[in-house]
């Protein structure tokens, strides 16, 4: 049985329902929570461990398109499947095979890596055996993209207000993830708002859960770290608050 860490709501085990809480605990975890693969260079390490403290798990990894389509090129996994002994780490690197040059110069290419663990074999008949699965995003960066170091290329972000909520346009060669989107007067508030990501060189009509007059926008670093964005809007144009802004990070 598969379970997709990102995915997961409940699990139904002879009968039963398993709350979030309760689910089970993946033993082979990844370093991170996204990727990104400078194209000036050649391979990119990540760091895999086992976690569980008694038995050995085999680590399985592969790459999909921007289709969630498995690929073997231009980015390839070595290696494909490897043993890891209990409390112990391991790497997967991730290589460039000719068909990079194929690739966008001009803009982020996405991708995403897969991280299966592969439990050993039940001593038992009649067990249920679980295998979790890790997927993260992975963007192939082109060398001629490279941001400046401290460049912050999401606060090019322009958002302009419409008649259902707003639309958001990137015009930057990066991809943007929207994690929330909020009033200024509750930044701290929870809401139903599914997390965007926005193409390189696009723009998506965002629709808020409840009003929002002058949005905050919570955005995904390359780090996976959360930073927000505070915007001032009058009419229909609504122009980024640098000020307020930066005195949140």
């Amino acid at each position: 049985m598969l379970i997709n860490k990102q995915l997961f709501k409940y699990l139904a085990v002879a009968g039963c329902l398993i709350a979030p809480g309760l689910a089970p605990q993946a033993a082979i975890s990844l370093d991170r929570t996204r990727v990104i693969f400078n194209g000036e260079n050649k391979s990119l390490s990540l760091s895999i461990r086992n976690d569980n403290k008694e038995l050995p798990f085999l680590a399985q990894s592969w790459i999909e398109n921007d289709q969630q389509k498995k690929v073997t090129g231009p980015l390839i996994v070595l290696p494909p499947l490897q043993r890891l002994e209990p409390t112990s780490g391991g790497q997967v690197k991730i290589l460039k095979s000719a068909e990079v040059e194929q690739l966008p110069k001009d803009r982020e290419t996405l991708f995403y890596f897969n991280l299966r663990e592969v439990p050993p074999r039940a001593e038992t008949s009649n067990t249920m055996q679980i295998a979790l699965q890790t997927k993260v995003k992975l963007f192939y960066r082109p060398a001629n993209i490279a941001p400046e170091r401290g460049d912050i290329w999401q606060e090019r972000l322009t958002v302009k207000k419409n008649a259902r909520g707003f639309t958001i346009e990137n015009p930057t060669p990066y991809y943007i993830t929207i994690n929330e989107i909020v009033d200024a007067s509750n930044t701290r508030g929870e809401t139903d708002f599914s997390p965007i990501m926005l193409a390189p060189f696009s723009a998506q009509e965002v629709v808020p859960d409840g009003k929002v007059a002058q949005p905050v926008l919570t955005y995904i670093n390359d780090f996976g770290g959360y930073h927000q964005l505070k915007y001032r809007c009058d009419a229909s144009t609504c122009q980024l608050n640098k000020e307020a802004t930066k005195s949140d990070k």
